[in-house]
């Protein structure tokens, strides 16, 4: 067995003693950090059902496609390709639509096309803000995000952008 497969064996036992030497319930710890993860979770999941019903929605009803043609001419103005539209889109909401969009441009054009780099940076340089709101905001009981979405769009906008500026600078706009 190599030395990678024993390191959580390991940590898990040194943990579980160090508990037992301070004398703490270590079984009775687990089970009440157990039992307030279900009740984060339980305060979690509706804003995450709907959340991904909204993406599944969207994307089914052809209103991403219709956006996506709609912002073209302006994406083209801030120098990103028209054809991540759909991408930058889902983005926000879903990161494994995200990376179904993505895929989907990388087997189109390529995973070493000029698209296919600007995708795949793109998902790497920007968040699923509405998920990540959702869990963050849901586990703390907060209601109302204020300036919390505009700001972190303005976040994913800006990431999209150096994106597209970041793969143009050390590849070309060729690819």
């Amino acid at each position: 067995m190599s030395v990678s497969g024993l390191v959580i064996p390991l940590l898990l036992s040194a943990v579980a003693m160090y508990g037992m030497g301070r004398k703490v319930d270590v079984y009775g710890a687990l089970t009440h950090g157990a039992e307030e993860g279900l009740t984060v979770l339980l305060h979690i999941v509706p804003s995450l059902v709907g959340l991904l019903t909204a993406v599944s929605m969207f994307r089914a009803s052809g209103a991403m496609e219709w956006l996506s043609g709609l912002f073209a001419p302006l994406l083209e103005l801030l120098g990103l390709p028209p054809e991540t539209a759909p991408l930058m889109l889902v983005r926000p909401a879903s990161g494994s639509g995200a990376l179904a969009v993505a895929s989907d441009l990388m087997s189109v054009y390529g995973p070493d096309s000029y698209i296919g780099r600007v995708a795949a940076v793109m998902l790497g340089s920007t968040e699923t803000t509405f998920y990540t709101i959702a869990v963050y905001f849901g586990s703390a009981g907060i209601q109302r995000t204020r300036h919390t979405i505009p700001a972190a769009l303005a976040a994913d906008l800006t990431g999209f952008i150096a994106a597209a500026f970041t793969v143009r600078l050390f590849f070309g706009p060729g690819g």
